[in-house]
């Protein structure tokens, strides 16, 4: 199984690629269509601004592959900004558009939230209906915005801060997260292996 994890310059790409490393075999960096078109799986991880993220995308034509991917059910794993490019749009980038394959916006958190941005651990509640719960766990979050209005029948977990809020998402084997796996320790590798596990023809052995 080749793991393509999507380099377009807006990702911490040495964790997430050491974190699957850890789960999986087979991982390489992609950052062409023609690459992506050769994986089985894809990993789009993110930090930073969703605008420039989209411009990145953009800028390596990697837009429409992506959606086209999203769009086909194809394994797929968004990280962070990995999955608020996702929606349509973000509060944090009015105008620029996001890849839309799911409904509804981003938002900033409200000062009444909390400090902003959400930093540290915090508990993460696996819905049964995700397959990976009814379980839950400390998962580490570093953001300042988050998914709203994500469907129930999406939503694969849940974080409270100033609210209860989507902090994962299932749809087949499309997986996305706010939270950041792969600085998540024994939590994440075990999150990591699950999910790749969803999408393997064979079972993925422990590490």
């Amino acid at each position: 199984m080749k793991i393509g994890l999507v380099d377009y310059g807006r990702g911490n790409l040495h964790s997430v690629a050491k974190a699957l490393g850890a789960v999986a075999s087979g991982v390489e960096r992609v950052a062409r269509a023609d690459e992506i078109e050769r994986c089985d799986m894809l990993v789009l991880p993110g930090v930073g601004a969703f605008g420039d993220a989209m411009a990145a995308l953009d800028a390596q034509d990697l837009r429409r592959p992506l959606l086209d991917w999203l769009q086909a059910g194809r394994p797929f794993l968004g990280i962070c900004l990995g999955y608020q490019l996702l929606f349509a749009e973000s509060e944090e980038s009015p105008g620029v558009r996001g890849l839309g394959w799911l409904p509804g916006r981003v938002l900033r958190f409200r000062p009444e939230a909390g400090k902003v941005p959400h930093m540290g651990w915090n508990e993460v509640k696996f819905l049964p209906a995700s397959g990976w719960g009814p379980c839950g766990g400390y998962f580490y979050h570093v953001h300042s915005y988050y998914p709203a209005e994500v469907p129930l029948e999406l939503t694969a977990c849940t974080t409270e801060y100033g609210g209860t809020f989507a902090s994962g998402i299932r749809s087949g084997q499309v997986a996305a997260f706010q939270f950041h796996p792969e600085k998540s320790q024994a939590a994440g590798r075990s999150l990591l292996r699950r999910v790749i596990e969803a999408c393997a023809p064979a079972p993925v052995p422990a590490a």
